[in-house]
Protein backbone atom coordinates (compact mmCIF):
# COMPACT_ATOMS: atom_id res chain seq x y z
CA UNK A 1 0.00 0.00 0.00
CA UNK A 2 1.03 3.42 -1.16
CA UNK A 3 2.28 5.86 1.66
CA UNK A 4 0.43 8.86 1.38
CA UNK A 5 3.08 11.41 2.17
CA UNK A 6 5.00 9.85 -0.34
CA UNK A 7 2.41 10.03 -2.96
CA UNK A 8 1.70 13.91 -1.86
CA UNK A 9 5.79 14.61 -2.07
CA UNK A 10 5.55 13.00 -5.75
CA UNK A 11 2.72 14.73 -7.00
CA UNK A 12 3.83 18.12 -5.61
CA UNK A 13 7.15 17.04 -7.98
CA UNK A 14 5.05 17.19 -10.59
CA UNK A 15 2.69 20.18 -9.99
CA UNK A 16 5.86 22.37 -9.74
CA UNK A 17 7.80 20.63 -12.14
CA UNK A 18 4.95 20.86 -14.98
CA UNK A 19 2.71 23.42 -13.79
CA UNK A 20 -0.32 21.19 -14.91
CA UNK A 21 -3.65 22.01 -12.55
CA UNK A 22 -3.99 20.11 -9.22
CA UNK A 23 -7.13 18.36 -9.59
CA UNK A 24 -5.92 16.79 -12.58
CA UNK A 25 -2.53 15.86 -10.76
CA UNK A 26 -4.43 14.06 -7.93
CA UNK A 27 -6.87 12.47 -9.39
CA UNK A 28 -5.04 10.68 -11.74
CA UNK A 29 -2.70 9.88 -8.68
CA UNK A 30 -5.29 8.70 -6.04
CA UNK A 31 -7.33 6.79 -9.00
CA UNK A 32 -3.50 4.58 -9.59
CA UNK A 33 -2.32 4.41 -5.92
CA UNK A 34 -3.35 1.38 -3.67
CA UNK A 35 -4.47 3.05 -0.83
CA UNK A 36 -7.11 3.19 1.67
CA UNK A 37 -9.77 6.28 2.00
CA UNK A 38 -8.21 7.63 4.74
CA UNK A 39 -5.09 7.75 3.18
CA UNK A 40 -6.30 9.20 0.34
CA UNK A 41 -7.93 12.39 2.59
CA UNK A 42 -4.59 12.73 4.28
CA UNK A 43 -2.63 12.87 0.42
CA UNK A 44 -4.89 15.35 -0.31
CA UNK A 45 -5.21 17.45 2.35
CA UNK A 46 -1.51 17.66 2.72
CA UNK A 47 -1.09 17.88 -1.43
CA UNK A 48 -3.62 20.70 -1.55
CA UNK A 49 -2.60 22.59 1.55
CA UNK A 50 1.17 23.00 0.21
CA UNK A 51 0.12 24.67 -3.04
CA UNK A 52 -2.24 26.78 -1.20
CA UNK A 53 0.18 27.76 1.36
CA UNK A 54 3.50 27.79 -0.92
CA UNK A 55 4.27 31.30 -0.21
CA UNK A 56 3.96 30.80 3.11
CA UNK A 57 5.94 27.54 4.00
CA UNK A 58 8.63 28.97 1.82
CA UNK A 59 9.32 32.28 3.41
CA UNK A 60 9.14 29.85 6.79
CA UNK A 61 11.87 27.64 5.32
CA UNK A 62 14.01 30.05 4.12
CA UNK A 63 14.22 31.37 7.30
CA UNK A 64 15.23 28.19 8.81
CA UNK A 65 17.70 26.83 6.27
CA UNK A 66 21.31 27.79 5.84
CA UNK A 67 21.03 26.92 1.74
CA UNK A 68 19.14 29.47 0.00
CA UNK A 69 15.77 27.81 -1.24
CA UNK A 70 16.60 28.27 -4.96
CA UNK A 71 19.58 25.43 -4.56
CA UNK A 72 17.83 22.99 -2.49
CA UNK A 73 16.66 19.71 -3.95
CA UNK A 74 13.29 19.84 -5.61
CA UNK A 75 12.35 16.62 -3.77
CA UNK A 76 13.94 17.97 -0.22
CA UNK A 77 11.91 21.05 -0.52
CA UNK A 78 8.39 19.54 -0.84
CA UNK A 79 9.31 17.13 1.96
CA UNK A 80 9.85 20.50 3.84
CA UNK A 81 7.25 21.82 2.72
CA UNK A 82 4.90 19.03 3.65
CA UNK A 83 6.36 18.77 7.31
CA UNK A 84 6.44 22.72 7.85
CA UNK A 85 2.60 22.73 6.33
CA UNK A 86 1.54 19.36 8.84
CA UNK A 87 3.48 21.04 11.89
CA UNK A 88 1.39 24.59 11.44
CA UNK A 89 -1.78 23.27 9.80
CA UNK A 90 -2.65 20.22 10.63
CA UNK A 91 -2.68 19.77 14.98
CA UNK A 92 -4.48 16.30 14.16
CA UNK A 93 -0.97 15.12 13.63
CA UNK A 94 1.61 15.26 16.24
CA UNK A 95 4.58 17.55 16.09
CA UNK A 96 6.93 14.30 16.68
CA UNK A 97 4.99 12.08 14.00
CA UNK A 98 5.31 15.03 11.28
CA UNK A 99 8.89 15.36 12.00
CA UNK A 100 9.86 11.49 12.03
CA UNK A 101 7.44 11.13 8.91
CA UNK A 102 9.04 13.48 6.76
CA UNK A 103 12.74 12.27 8.00
CA UNK A 104 11.56 8.55 6.82
CA UNK A 105 9.98 10.14 3.75
CA UNK A 106 13.40 11.40 2.11
CA UNK A 107 15.24 7.91 3.05
CA UNK A 108 12.02 6.43 1.23
CA UNK A 109 12.39 8.93 -1.95
CA UNK A 110 16.44 8.64 -2.04
CA UNK A 111 17.20 11.43 -0.04
CA UNK A 112 19.13 10.24 2.49
CA UNK A 113 21.79 12.39 3.15
CA UNK A 114 19.35 15.33 3.43
CA UNK A 115 17.35 13.43 6.22
CA UNK A 116 19.48 15.55 8.95
CA UNK A 117 19.14 18.41 7.47
CA UNK A 118 14.85 18.09 6.85
CA UNK A 119 15.08 16.80 10.91
CA UNK A 120 16.97 20.29 12.06
CA UNK A 121 14.68 22.41 10.14
CA UNK A 122 11.55 20.52 11.53
CA UNK A 123 12.86 20.54 15.02
CA UNK A 124 14.12 24.46 15.09
CA UNK A 125 10.88 25.65 13.79
CA UNK A 126 8.62 23.46 16.45
CA UNK A 127 11.83 25.03 19.31
CA UNK A 128 10.67 28.80 18.12
CA UNK A 129 6.71 28.31 18.82
CA UNK A 130 5.83 27.31 15.24
CA UNK A 131 6.01 31.13 14.44
CA UNK A 132 7.72 33.41 11.93
CA UNK A 133 9.15 36.75 11.21
CA UNK A 134 6.33 38.83 8.48
CA UNK A 135 8.03 42.26 6.89
CA UNK A 136 5.73 45.54 8.26
CA UNK A 137 4.79 46.81 4.80
CA UNK A 138 1.05 45.30 3.39
CA UNK A 139 2.17 44.24 0.32
CA UNK A 140 5.06 41.63 1.67
CA UNK A 141 3.06 40.71 4.25
CA UNK A 142 0.09 40.07 2.82
CA UNK A 143 2.02 37.90 0.38
CA UNK A 144 2.94 35.82 3.48
CA UNK A 145 0.04 35.61 5.21
CA UNK A 146 -2.16 34.47 2.30
CA UNK A 147 0.54 32.81 0.50
CA UNK A 148 -0.39 35.24 -2.93
CA UNK A 149 2.64 36.75 -5.20
CA UNK A 150 3.56 40.49 -4.47
CA UNK A 151 2.39 41.06 -8.00
CA UNK A 152 -1.18 39.63 -7.50
CA UNK A 153 -1.59 41.36 -3.93
CA UNK A 154 -0.69 45.08 -5.50
CA UNK A 155 -3.40 44.30 -7.97
CA UNK A 156 -6.23 43.46 -6.13
CA UNK A 157 -5.35 45.99 -4.31
CA UNK A 158 -4.91 48.67 -7.23
CA UNK A 159 -8.14 47.47 -8.77
CA UNK A 160 -10.72 47.04 -5.80
CA UNK A 161 -9.05 48.28 -2.63
CA UNK A 162 -7.53 46.08 0.30
CA UNK A 163 -10.98 44.91 1.70
CA UNK A 164 -11.50 42.98 -1.90
CA UNK A 165 -7.80 41.65 -1.50
CA UNK A 166 -8.01 40.32 1.74
CA UNK A 167 -11.53 38.59 1.17
CA UNK A 168 -10.41 37.02 -1.84
CA UNK A 169 -7.01 35.98 -1.12
CA UNK A 170 -7.71 34.64 2.82
CA UNK A 171 -11.22 33.39 1.75
CA UNK A 172 -8.99 30.99 -0.93
CA UNK A 173 -7.21 29.53 2.18
CA UNK A 174 -10.64 27.79 3.33
CA UNK A 175 -12.39 24.64 1.86
CA UNK A 176 -14.88 25.39 -1.15
CA UNK A 177 -18.19 24.59 -0.29
CA UNK A 178 -19.74 21.46 -3.17
CA UNK A 179 -22.57 23.56 -4.97
CA UNK A 180 -24.76 22.09 -7.32
CA UNK A 181 -27.63 23.42 -9.67
CA UNK A 182 -30.98 21.11 -9.18
CA UNK A 183 -32.26 20.31 -12.58
CA UNK A 184 -35.99 21.00 -12.30
CA UNK A 185 -36.46 19.71 -15.70
CA UNK A 186 -36.47 15.83 -14.44
CA UNK A 187 -37.38 16.24 -10.60
CA UNK A 188 -38.77 17.98 -7.85
CA UNK A 189 -37.21 19.02 -4.82
CA UNK A 190 -38.18 16.37 -3.09
CA UNK A 191 -37.10 13.68 -5.38
CA UNK A 192 -33.88 15.38 -5.40
CA UNK A 193 -32.91 15.16 -1.64
CA UNK A 194 -34.31 11.83 -1.34
CA UNK A 195 -32.02 10.55 -4.01
CA UNK A 196 -28.79 12.24 -2.36
CA UNK A 197 -28.63 9.69 0.38
CA UNK A 198 -26.87 10.63 3.24
CA UNK A 199 -25.98 13.90 1.69
CA UNK A 200 -27.27 16.51 3.20
CA UNK A 201 -28.47 19.24 1.02
CA UNK A 202 -28.74 23.67 2.01
CA UNK A 203 -30.76 25.21 -0.12
CA UNK A 204 -29.49 29.23 -1.52
CA UNK A 205 -32.58 31.50 -0.34
CA UNK A 206 -31.91 33.77 -3.62
CA UNK A 207 -30.40 31.82 -6.13
CA UNK A 208 -33.32 29.35 -7.63
CA UNK A 209 -32.08 25.24 -7.59
CA UNK A 210 -28.71 26.11 -5.58
CA UNK A 211 -27.93 24.55 -2.97
CA UNK A 212 -24.81 23.59 -0.73
CA UNK A 213 -23.88 19.74 0.09
CA UNK A 214 -22.51 18.21 3.19
CA UNK A 215 -19.38 15.48 2.89
CA UNK A 216 -19.68 13.20 0.64
CA UNK A 217 -19.23 11.89 -2.92
CA UNK A 218 -22.15 14.08 -4.91
CA UNK A 219 -21.17 12.17 -7.85
CA UNK A 220 -21.48 8.65 -6.50
CA UNK A 221 -24.95 9.60 -5.48
CA UNK A 222 -28.05 8.21 -7.08
CA UNK A 223 -29.02 11.66 -7.79
CA UNK A 224 -26.43 12.50 -9.86
CA UNK A 225 -26.67 9.25 -11.31
CA UNK A 226 -30.19 10.20 -12.38
CA UNK A 227 -29.23 13.44 -13.98
CA UNK A 228 -30.46 15.22 -10.63
CA UNK A 229 -27.80 18.28 -10.33
CA UNK A 230 -25.07 19.44 -11.91
CA UNK A 231 -21.74 20.55 -9.87
CA UNK A 232 -21.90 24.67 -10.36
CA UNK A 233 -20.69 27.24 -8.44
CA UNK A 234 -23.17 30.14 -7.65
CA UNK A 235 -21.31 32.74 -9.31
CA UNK A 236 -21.30 30.62 -12.20
CA UNK A 237 -25.53 30.28 -11.48
CA UNK A 238 -25.56 34.18 -11.02
CA UNK A 239 -24.17 34.52 -14.62
CA UNK A 240 -26.84 32.53 -16.19
CA UNK A 241 -29.39 34.15 -14.64
CA UNK A 242 -28.01 37.63 -16.00
CA UNK A 243 -28.91 35.69 -19.38
CA UNK A 244 -32.07 34.96 -18.24
CA UNK A 245 -32.62 33.02 -21.33
CA UNK A 246 -36.47 31.43 -21.47
CA UNK A 247 -38.13 29.02 -23.93
CA UNK A 248 -38.83 31.40 -26.51
CA UNK A 249 -35.18 32.00 -26.72
CA UNK A 250 -32.21 31.15 -29.45
CA UNK A 251 -28.79 31.42 -26.85
CA UNK A 252 -25.13 30.94 -28.04
CA UNK A 253 -22.73 29.72 -25.44
CA UNK A 254 -19.83 30.85 -27.59
CA UNK A 255 -17.34 29.15 -25.32
CA UNK A 256 -19.08 26.41 -23.48
CA UNK A 257 -16.58 23.66 -22.54
CA UNK A 258 -17.49 21.86 -19.93
CA UNK A 259 -21.00 22.57 -20.17
CA UNK A 260 -22.07 23.89 -16.64
CA UNK A 261 -23.72 27.18 -17.97
CA UNK A 262 -25.02 25.35 -21.05
CA UNK A 263 -27.06 23.19 -19.02
CA UNK A 264 -28.19 25.91 -15.94
CA UNK A 265 -29.69 27.60 -18.94
CA UNK A 266 -31.26 25.19 -20.84
CA UNK A 267 -33.03 23.77 -17.64
CA UNK A 268 -34.20 27.56 -17.06
CA UNK A 269 -35.63 27.32 -20.66
CA UNK A 270 -37.59 24.23 -19.59
CA UNK A 271 -35.77 22.35 -21.96
CA UNK A 272 -36.99 24.14 -24.58
CA UNK A 273 -35.59 26.43 -27.30
CA UNK A 274 -32.62 26.05 -28.77
CA UNK A 275 -28.87 26.28 -27.17
CA UNK A 276 -25.48 26.30 -29.67
CA UNK A 277 -23.01 25.50 -27.32
CA UNK A 278 -19.17 25.49 -28.90
CA UNK A 279 -15.93 24.81 -27.88
CA UNK A 280 -12.60 24.50 -29.75
CA UNK A 281 -12.14 21.21 -29.07
CA UNK A 282 -13.59 17.81 -30.48
CA UNK A 283 -12.51 16.71 -26.74
CA UNK A 284 -14.61 19.19 -24.48
CA UNK A 285 -17.02 19.12 -26.97
CA UNK A 286 -18.03 15.81 -26.05
CA UNK A 287 -17.74 17.07 -21.96
CA UNK A 288 -21.01 18.98 -22.99
CA UNK A 289 -22.76 16.06 -25.60
CA UNK A 290 -22.04 13.36 -22.51
CA UNK A 291 -23.34 15.96 -19.59
CA UNK A 292 -26.32 17.35 -21.61
CA UNK A 293 -27.54 12.91 -22.39
CA UNK A 294 -27.12 12.67 -18.42
CA UNK A 295 -29.44 15.73 -17.71
CA UNK A 296 -31.93 14.49 -20.38
CA UNK A 297 -31.50 18.02 -21.79
CA UNK A 298 -32.16 17.92 -25.71
CA UNK A 299 -32.08 21.58 -26.14
CA UNK A 300 -28.76 21.76 -26.63
CA UNK A 301 -26.79 21.50 -30.20
CA UNK A 302 -22.92 20.95 -28.89
CA UNK A 303 -20.12 21.35 -31.70
CA UNK A 304 -16.75 22.46 -32.16
CA UNK A 305 -15.74 25.96 -33.10
CA UNK A 306 -13.21 28.76 -33.19
CA UNK A 307 -15.34 31.26 -31.31
CA UNK A 308 -13.08 34.17 -32.67
CA UNK A 309 -13.78 33.36 -36.19
CA UNK A 310 -17.17 34.63 -37.89
CA UNK A 311 -19.29 31.20 -38.92
CA UNK A 312 -21.76 32.44 -41.33
CA UNK A 313 -23.81 29.34 -41.41
CA UNK A 314 -24.94 30.40 -38.07
CA UNK A 315 -28.01 31.89 -37.10
CA UNK A 316 -28.74 35.59 -35.47
CA UNK A 317 -29.04 34.69 -31.44
CA UNK A 318 -31.31 36.66 -28.88
CA UNK A 319 -28.96 35.83 -26.39
CA UNK A 320 -25.20 35.34 -26.52
CA UNK A 321 -23.16 34.38 -23.34
CA UNK A 322 -19.53 34.69 -24.09
CA UNK A 323 -17.38 33.10 -20.89
CA UNK A 324 -14.15 33.63 -22.15
CA UNK A 325 -10.80 32.32 -21.15
CA UNK A 326 -9.48 34.20 -18.75
CA UNK A 327 -6.39 34.30 -16.28
CA UNK A 328 -8.83 32.35 -13.35
CA UNK A 329 -8.04 34.27 -10.50
CA UNK A 330 -11.39 34.64 -9.42
CA UNK A 331 -10.94 30.66 -8.88
CA UNK A 332 -8.01 30.45 -6.85
CA UNK A 333 -9.57 28.26 -3.81
CA UNK A 334 -10.37 25.63 -6.22
CA UNK A 335 -6.93 25.81 -8.53
CA UNK A 336 -4.83 27.30 -6.25
CA UNK A 337 -1.34 26.77 -8.56
CA UNK A 338 -2.97 29.50 -11.04
CA UNK A 339 -1.10 32.08 -8.01
CA UNK A 340 1.93 31.05 -9.24
CA UNK A 341 1.59 31.67 -12.44
CA UNK A 342 3.92 34.54 -14.48
CA UNK A 343 1.58 37.68 -15.01
CA UNK A 344 3.28 37.58 -18.32
CA UNK A 345 1.20 34.75 -19.69
CA UNK A 346 -1.83 36.91 -19.13
CA UNK A 347 -1.09 39.61 -21.28
CA UNK A 348 -2.44 38.59 -24.57
CA UNK A 349 -5.17 37.67 -23.11
CA UNK A 350 -7.32 40.85 -23.44
CA UNK A 351 -7.20 41.02 -26.98
CA UNK A 352 -8.08 37.35 -27.19
CA UNK A 353 -11.22 38.17 -25.10
CA UNK A 354 -12.36 41.31 -27.07
CA UNK A 355 -11.87 39.63 -30.44
CA UNK A 356 -14.24 36.53 -29.25
CA UNK A 357 -16.62 39.01 -27.96
CA UNK A 358 -16.87 41.15 -30.92
CA UNK A 359 -17.14 38.03 -33.44
CA UNK A 360 -19.99 37.61 -30.96
CA UNK A 361 -21.57 40.79 -31.87
CA UNK A 362 -22.06 38.97 -36.03
CA UNK A 363 -24.59 36.28 -34.45
CA UNK A 364 -26.17 39.19 -32.11
CA UNK A 365 -29.54 40.18 -33.18
CA UNK A 366 -31.22 43.54 -32.97
CA UNK A 367 -32.20 43.59 -29.27
CA UNK A 368 -30.69 40.50 -28.54
CA UNK A 369 -28.61 40.82 -25.24
CA UNK A 370 -24.46 39.49 -24.81
CA UNK A 371 -23.20 38.70 -21.22
CA UNK A 372 -19.40 39.02 -21.21
CA UNK A 373 -18.41 36.79 -18.17
CA UNK A 374 -15.26 35.77 -16.77
CA UNK A 375 -14.21 33.75 -13.40
CA UNK A 376 -11.22 36.36 -12.96
CA UNK A 377 -11.10 39.79 -10.98
CA UNK A 378 -8.83 41.65 -13.18
CA UNK A 379 -10.02 44.92 -14.60
CA UNK A 380 -7.87 44.63 -17.71
CA UNK A 381 -9.70 41.22 -18.25
CA UNK A 382 -13.07 42.73 -17.47
CA UNK A 383 -14.44 46.35 -17.36
CA UNK A 384 -11.59 47.29 -19.56
CA UNK A 385 -12.77 44.58 -22.25
CA UNK A 386 -16.27 45.84 -22.38
CA UNK A 387 -15.61 49.03 -22.03
CA UNK A 388 -13.46 49.07 -25.25
CA UNK A 389 -15.98 47.05 -27.10
CA UNK A 390 -18.79 49.67 -26.06
CA UNK A 391 -16.50 52.58 -27.38
CA UNK A 392 -15.74 50.84 -30.45
CA UNK A 393 -19.50 49.63 -31.21
CA UNK A 394 -21.76 52.35 -30.78
CA UNK A 395 -25.00 49.96 -31.52
CA UNK A 396 -24.53 48.91 -28.52
CA UNK A 397 -25.92 50.25 -24.85
CA UNK A 398 -25.52 48.74 -21.39
CA UNK A 399 -27.86 47.14 -19.27
CA UNK A 400 -28.70 46.79 -15.86
CA UNK A 401 -27.86 43.41 -14.67
CA UNK A 402 -30.01 41.33 -11.88
CA UNK A 403 -31.29 44.56 -10.51
CA UNK A 404 -33.16 42.20 -8.37
CA UNK A 405 -30.36 40.77 -6.28
CA UNK A 406 -29.07 44.07 -4.57
CA UNK A 407 -26.76 46.81 -5.03
CA UNK A 408 -23.49 45.07 -6.14
CA UNK A 409 -25.64 44.90 -9.65
CA UNK A 410 -26.98 48.15 -9.77
CA UNK A 411 -24.96 48.84 -13.11
CA UNK A 412 -24.18 46.47 -16.59
CA UNK A 413 -21.13 45.33 -14.89
CA UNK A 414 -20.47 43.48 -11.48
CA UNK A 415 -17.60 42.15 -9.54
CA UNK A 416 -18.41 39.31 -7.71
CA UNK A 417 -16.07 38.32 -4.36
CA UNK A 418 -16.64 35.27 -2.10
CA UNK A 419 -18.18 37.77 1.08
CA UNK A 420 -21.18 38.39 -1.28
CA UNK A 421 -22.46 34.98 -1.83
CA UNK A 422 -20.15 32.70 -0.93
CA UNK A 423 -19.14 32.02 -4.51
CA UNK A 424 -15.80 32.12 -6.44
CA UNK A 425 -14.97 35.51 -7.77
CA UNK A 426 -16.32 36.00 -10.92
CA UNK A 427 -16.98 38.95 -13.10
CA UNK A 428 -20.14 40.04 -15.01
CA UNK A 429 -21.69 42.11 -17.72
CA UNK A 430 -24.11 42.97 -19.76
CA UNK A 431 -25.11 45.08 -23.19
CA UNK A 432 -28.01 44.97 -25.40
CA UNK A 433 -27.76 45.83 -29.64
CA UNK A 434 -30.15 48.69 -29.76
CA UNK A 435 -29.39 48.48 -33.75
Amino acid sequence: MKNPRFLAAQLLNKTFGSGSYSNIQLSHGLDSADMNERDKRLCSVIYYGVIERKITLDHIIGGLSSRPLEKLDMTVLNILRCGIYQLLYMDSIPDNAAVSESVSLAKKMGKTSASGMINAVLRNFIRNGKTFPVPMDILNSSSILYSAPVWLVDSLCGDYGLECMTNLLSDALENSPVTVRMNNTVCSEEEFLVALGDIKAVKDEKIPYCYDLSEGVPTASEAFKKGYFHVQDRASQLCCMAVSPDANDLVLDICAAPGGKTFTMAEMMGGKGTIYAFDLHEKRVKLIFDGAKRLGLENIKAMSGDASVYNPDLPKFSKILCDVPCSGIGAIRRKPEIKYKNPDDFAGLPDIQYAIAENALNYLEVGGELIYSTCTLRKEENDMVIDRLLENHPELEPVDILPQMGELFGSYKASIFPKHFGSDGFFISKVRKAR
